[in-house]
């Protein structure tokens, strides 16, 4: 299965390895889709702003919603992540290298959010990368079966998973 997952440590930090990655993969010339996620500091003293970056070029949607400064739960605004998710599946059945997903959350743990674009890219054999922290990481290896992949948060690391997924599929053809 052309599945695999990366969890870095730091709060954000797996969002910035897979901005990174998908920046470089562009630049190589490869097609990916998916989302990666930008977060940005604001000059109050509330929590970032969450943006996903429709790959390759698509648009930057905002995912928080600002709830006020005593608010406390999840701050993803669902339909922006829903028009994110429908952005993607058109992106990827105009064809594609790679899909990435910023993260496999609670709304993909509840059998929303990428799921379904996830399991069409791994069936019709489109190599995926999931960005992924440790409170959903029992659902998403329910979802992938246990056959997911786990690399470690590294560049070296992703971008040699990359070429082995990519070149497979090229010497398929």
């Amino acid at each position: 299965m052309k599945l695999a997952y990366t969890m870095a440590p730091g709060r954000g930090d797996t969002d910035l390895v897979l901005e990174r990655l998908a920046a470089n993969l562009a630049a190589r010339g490869l097609r990916c889709c998916g989302t990666v996620q930008i977060n940005s500091k604001r000059s109050d003293v509330g929590p970032c702003d969450m943006d996903v970056r429709v790959l390759p070029d698509g648009p930057v949607l905002r995912i928080s919603q600002d709830l006020g400064s005593q608010a406390r739960g999840c701050r993803l605004d669902p339909a922006a992540l829903e028009t994110a998710v429908g952005l993607v599946k058109v992106s990827l059945s105009s064809g594609a290298d790679l899909l990435i997903v910023n993260k496999f959350g609670k709304h993909e743990a509840e059998g929303r959010g990428f799921r379904d674009v996830i399991a069409e890219a791994v069936a019709t054999e489109i190599p995926v990368l999931v960005g992924l922290n440790a409170l959903n990481r029992p659902a998403f290896e329910t979802f992938a079966e246990g056959l997911a992949t786990r690399l470690p948060p590294e560049p070296a690391a992703l971008m040699a998973w990359v070429n082995e997924m990519t070149v497979s599929a090229d010497m398929l053809v």
